[in-house]
């Protein structure tokens, strides 16, 4: 699973800097300044996040015995509902999308809650 995570989070970070230049150079002159805004918090927390999974992926080689595929696994949940809501709400203006936004956000927790945990007993 080290290397799945390690992968998950290098394609996470490849598609956050692809998604990142996508915004600032041809969204800018087709989005709101709000919806830019939510948009490039929407890349922000899918970087934060995939170094998260690259950090789990390190963690797994370092401390074996540890448990933490369910860290690995709440980041991946969140980049896809966090980020992916905020990509689609910026796109469609569909409010109802931020309704779901704080579901990713609980996953984003949980996963570093589980990463100290894990780790730390």
């Amino acid at each position: 699973m080290d290397r799945f995570f390690f992968l998950s989070g290098v394609v996470a970070a490849l598609i956050g800097v692809a998604l990142g230049a996508f915004g600032a150079h041809s969204l800018r002159t087709k989005l709101s300044p709000e919806m830019l805004a939510i948009f490039e918090v929407g890349v922000r927390y899918q970087m934060y996040h995939a170094f998260g999974l690259i950090a789990v992926a390190w963690a797994m080689v370092r401390w074996p015995e540890a448990n933490l595929n369910g860290a690995g696994w709440a980041f991946i949940v969140g980049i896809v509902i966090f980020s992916g809501s905020l990509y689609l709400l910026s796109a469609t203006d569909a409010r109802w999308l931020g309704a779901i936004t704080p579901i990713g956000g609980l996953a984003f927790l949980l996963g570093w809650a589980i990463l100290v945990w894990s780790i730390g007993r």
